[in-house]
């Protein structure tokens, strides 16, 4: 296939949803597979084939979702900036649950109900104020977040919407970051919103089947600890199994993430100011994680080109100091030639991939067993001009 590229390993996928289920046990629940972390068609025809919904944040993923098989109905939409564009054409698409997070999204929505004659089922997403320890940009419980609605207005927005007649509470929720490895958080939070879910209850809220937790369950990366899932529903299991209401989840990172690599070949070695580096085909385009959340991945060489050790930074191409892949890496066998693997590159990898320096996106495969089949071609060059417009009407006018 040549390099860069991202390999994924089918049967890892199917491995951690079962892992996830086994801890989820008796607790009647709904997970819907966090789109954006991998939205490659292939990733999401095998999870439609393990039974799971899908969590979306975007008209686009709304089409692969609809593309890659998956009922409308098990469609639950997210985020906190969809256009009226994207609120209609989710209700004519028939999804399942559109999440609001704030009055005057659930106004927006009241609207286009209105216009299309639709009664439509909604979510309200809380913001617990509850503090996980995750990088800053990852953290979405805490009170100064972007998400959700602020405890004290519930009730209010709440009643404002069962007056309109147009939509039904099916769920609240919330969700209190990413890359979380402490239980703690979550007990936090599943206490309010099952104080939450009960106050609206007592208010006649009787549309009220669901509840929603979230994901954000954290992995090990480069030989951490992740969540331990089988603790953290042994802690949440019970006050939620007492609320009387189905679960809904929305992992994402903690089905795909262990399952990708990214792998990439040593153009060059030098060494500068007292370090070495290894110069990569791949680049901060292609995994964004280590330069924006400064994430630590594993890494391992896959092809040794010789046996001397020595630590090493592992850089890219990419006209940026922040372009880096893998930083203070004590390894053997590294020399141009080499080939290594960037680990746990299966979530948030590909899909925040962009064409910065004008460089083609990886290819994508996917190993099943002894199988392998290439999911998604390397970008052509001419691939990425393709919407650009060339001939401007004005460029040869006096």
């Amino acid at each position: 296939m040549g390099t860069p590229a991202y390999v994924y390993d089918a049967e890892t996928i199917r491995a951690n949803y079962r892992a996830l289920k086994a801890a989820i046990g008796d607790l009647p629940h709904e997970i819907c597979y966090s789109v954006k972390c991998n939205s490659n068609y292939s990733i999401l025809r095998l999870l439609h084939g393990l039974g799971v919904g899908v969590d979306i944040v975007s008209g686009g993923e709304l089409y692969r979702s609809l593309r890659a098989g998956f009922d409308p109905s098990s469609v639950v939409f997210s985020g906190v900036g969809k256009t009226r564009e994207e609120l209609r054409n989710a209700i004519k698409s028939g999804v399942g649950l559109i999440n609001v997070e704030s009055d005057g999204e659930l106004q927006s929505l009241i609207s286009v109900a209105e216009d299309l004659k639709k009664t439509v089922d909604y979510g309200l997403r809380v913001n617990p104020d509850v503090t996980a320890e995750a990088h800053p940009y990852t953290s979405t419980g805490h009170g100064a977040a972007k998400f959700g609605v602020a405890l004290a207005d519930v009730a209010d927005i709440v009643a404002s919407a069962q007056a309109s007649g147009s939509v039904r509470l099916r769920s609240v929720g919330v969700h209190i970051g990413s890359q979380i490895t402490d239980p703690g958080p979550y007990a936090r939070a599943v206490e309010k919103i099952v104080a939450v879910a009960a106050m609206l209850r007592e208010k006649d809220a009787l549309t009220l089947d669901c509840i929603g937790i979230g994901g954000g369950f954290g992995i090990g990366y480069a030989g951490k600890v992740g969540m331990d899932l089988e603790a953290l529903f042994s802690l949440i299991r019970e006050p939620l199994k007492a609320s009387g209401l189905k679960v809904l989840m929305e992992p994402g990172r903690s089905i795909v993430g262990s399952s990708g690599f990214l792998v990439s070949s040593v153009l060059y070695c030098k060494r500068s100011g007292g370090t070495n580096f290894a110069i990569l085909d791949a680049a901060m385009n292609d995994l964004l994680r280590p330069s924006l959340y400064q994430a630590e991945h594993g890494l391992s060489v896959l092809q040794p080109v010789g046996s001397e050790e020595k630590e090493w930074d592992f850089v890219g191409p990419v006209c940026e100091s922040g372009d880096f892949l893998a930083l203070g890496r004590t390894l053997s066998g590294v020399a141009p030639g080499a080939l290594v693997a960037i680990e746990q590159a299966g979530a948030y990898g590909f899909s925040m991939s962009s064409h910065y320096n004008s460089r083609r996106r990886p290819a994508e495969v996917l190993l099943d067993g002894e199988r392998f089949a290439v999911i998604r071609t390397r970008d052509e060059f001419a691939e990425i001009v393709t919407n650009e417009v060339v001939d401007l009407e004005w460029e040869n006018r006096d």
